[in-house]
């Protein structure tokens, strides 16, 4: 048989319905790809061999039917709580941590019949464009072990892509799943805000996160949002009514879909393998006839500096309940006040230390209208002008990001560079509406390049239809030529 960890997930599935093939025969193909993979490039955390196995123990001779991931494995970002599994936030401060309940996305998976294998490593609290913030490892790009897999959810990115799991999950505040998904030659989505739970995912910034999949293609990927999506009454936030229905239209194609590109692009600073393939693949959309019309978007400056003053207000608030009094790690000291000044000081990483900085400044009394209300304010207009674009066309496209990966140690003296990695990607979170990246082509270096999708919000289905269309366009799956 082939190699069983280069099936899609319709493959899988027709394998087993068949019974052609047993869950832990699947499982532990992966879990050796892992244990070979991951001594390089250190996409997990913690990797629960036993507990995985026992699960496929479990699913033997089940059938697939009505569990659209049926046997399936699956890692997720060790920022999403699982029942009696460390999730750390790749933080000191939460090292050692086991949850008592799931996230509501978990319980998803184990439902439709997932068979969760590990955790992945991320930037601290999510907070990072190359998952070197982590307090236990860097992870690398599986392209080129000397290069970052981008962040947050690089480990979720390298592990796909790596072929440790077909799928994982990760969490998307300003672009970490799209921009690792892009560095690493796979495809990675965010819905509507609200459209998946938020339950059981560690906050950071609570009115821009989402969980999304990355996955080896558009299908799984659809699959897999299919799965996570739909209302939760344990998010405040949670969209009503039931989910799209995202597989059923998934081959429609491009025909008939206006697509929107940035009348300015000329003008922004990119590298230029990403304005090579932006400009080859426009040609390929007109040939192929898709309208293609010019839209004026907002400034991404104006963007990238909202979503910073958002972001780090929102986790400034957020991360003042790891004082060391409830659970965590707890410095020891003399006093109270000792205590947690020093509790926070070590146990947090200094790129969440800054953040956190940040965001009580632009809080703080004389700047609050500034800067957080200003910023409030901004938001809104984004997300009203993204509503009239979307009544002109049905999707935008750009790049993912500004430059391919960048090399491990680049940027990471330079957060400003660093976070200017977001700048194609901000505004979905902050306009709230869905985008997906998917991998594009190669720069010359050999490392890969995507291109991003956004839709209106709520049109989860027009966005995958059309990365269909691209991913069709392309032609290949590239994490399969993937040499790590």
């Amino acid at each position: 048989m082939d190699d069983l960890t280069a099936l899609s997930i319709p493959e899988l599935q027709g394998l087993y319905g068949k019974r052609a093939v047993s869950p832990v025969e699947v499982v532990r193909a992966y879990l050796d790809n892992a244990g070979k993979k991951d001594t390089s490039v250190r996409a997990f955390l913690h990797l629960s061999a036993d507990d995985a196995l026992a699960r496929a123990r479990e699913l033997e001779g089940g059938n697939p039917d009505g569990r659209p991931l049926f046997g399936v494995p699956v890692a997720v970002k060790d920022n999403i709580c699982m029942r009696g599994h460390p999730t750390t936030c790749a933080s000191k401060i939460l090292e050692g941590y086991r949850p008592p309940y799931n996230a509501t996305v978990v319980d998803r998976l184990i439902d439709a019949g997932a068979v969760i294998i590990g955790k992945t490593n991320l930037d601290e609290f999510a907070m990072g464009s190359s998952t070197e913030n982590s307090a236990f490892h860097i992870t690398r790009n599986p392209w080129n072990l000397e290069y970052a897999p981008g962040g947050s959810s690089g480990g979720s990115a390298a592990a796909v892509a790596a072929g440790m799991v077909p799928v994982a999950l990760g969490s998307d505040t300003g672009g970490s799943i799209r921009q690792p998904a892009s560095f690493c030659g796979v495809v990675g989505i965010k819905g509507s805000y609200g459209r998946i739970s938020r339950y059981g995912l560690v906050a950071f910034a609570s009115s821009l996160d989402q969980i999304g999949p990355i996955a080896r293609d558009v299908r799984d990927s659809a699959i897999t949002m299919q799965v996570l999506s739909g209302h939760d009454a344990r998010d405040a936030t949670s969209l009503p009514g039931s989910a799209p229905e995202l597989v059923a239209g998934l081959d429609d194609g491009l025909d008939g879909l206006r697509i929107g590109i940035p009348a300015a692009m000329a003008e922004w600073e990119m590298d230029p393998s990403i304005r090579e393939v932006m400009n080859r693949t426009l040609g390929e959309l007109r040939a192929e006839g898709v309208v293609i019309e010019e839209v004026d978007l907002p400034g991404m400056e104006t963007a990238i500096a909202c979503y910073y003053v958002i972001a780090n207000a929102e986790a400034s608030s957020n991360l003042a309940r790891y004082d060391g009094v409830r659970y965590g790690y707890r410095s020891p000291s003399d006093s109270l006040a000792d205590m947690y000044e020093q509790t926070r000081g070590d146990g947090f990483g200094e790129e969440v230390k800054r953040r956190i900085l940040l965001g009580t400044y632009v809080l703080s009394a004389g700047y609050y209208d500034a800067y957080y209300a200003k910023a409030q304010q901004v938001k809104a207009m984004i997300f009203e002008y993204f509503g009239r674009i979307f009544e002109r066309v049905d999707l935008v496209l750009l790049p993912t990001s500004p430059t391919p990966a960048f090399k491990l140690g680049e940027r990471i003296d330079d957060p400003i560079a660093m976070y200017l990695s977001d700048i194609f990607t901000t505004p979905a979170n902050i306009a709230g509406m869905p985008a997906i990246s998917v991998p594009a082509g190669l720069s010359p270096g050999g490392l890969p390049i995507g291109m991003q999708l956004r839709a209106g919000a709520g049109r989860e289905q027009t966005l995958v239809r059309g990365a269909m269309g691209l991913e069709r366009m392309y032609g290949f799956r590239m994490n399969h030529r993937c040499g790590c």
